[in-house]
């Protein structure tokens, strides 16, 4: 796991919370979330999952100019690195949350990755999964947990 890609983002995440308010940020109740700033979105009927980046990511990346996810179709465990996404200033890792198959990408991504930055819950989506053990959701954090990780 390459540290100093991850290492930025974090920095910039303690910079931010020292300089800014994130009260404005978007952290929907019903969707888990990561250490990593993704958030999960779980079917629970087919162990299916949705991932994407959170409000609060896109917003320290900034201006998000390309995304590359290479993985479909793959097996990955927890934390593994399923793709990166390059903003204006910096490139960054994407992080399994889950233990998972890569089923789908969103392909719309390809020509339109600011999707992430206006609608990140939404059609800025990245991946959806089929998750290998449902008992990793407990792992995931709530949305109060990821709210008290970056106020």
């Amino acid at each position: 796991m390459p540290i100093g890609k991850k290492s930025i983002l974090l920095n910039q995440i303690k910079n931010y919370k020292k300089n800014k308010s994130f009260n404005a940020m978007s952290i929907p109740q019903e969707y888990k979330y990561t250490n990593d700033h993704e958030w999960i979105k779980i079917d629970e009927q087919d162990n299916t999952a949705t991932v994407g980046i959170t409000d609060f990511a896109q917003s320290e990346l900034g201006d998000i100019v390309f995304v590359e996810i290479e993985t479909k179709g793959q097996t990955l465990k927890a934390q593994d690195i399923f793709g990166t996404i390059e903003a204006v200033k910096t490139v960054s890792d994407l992080f399994l949350p889950l233990g998972a198959q890569i089923i789908e990408i969103n392909t719309e991504l390809a020509t339109k990755p600011e999707l992430i930055n206006q609608d990140p819950y939404g059609k800025g989506w990245l991946i959806k999964i089929k998750i290998n053990n449902t008992n990793d959701i407990q792992n995931l954090l709530s949305a109060d947990e990821y709210n008290a990780i970056v106020h």
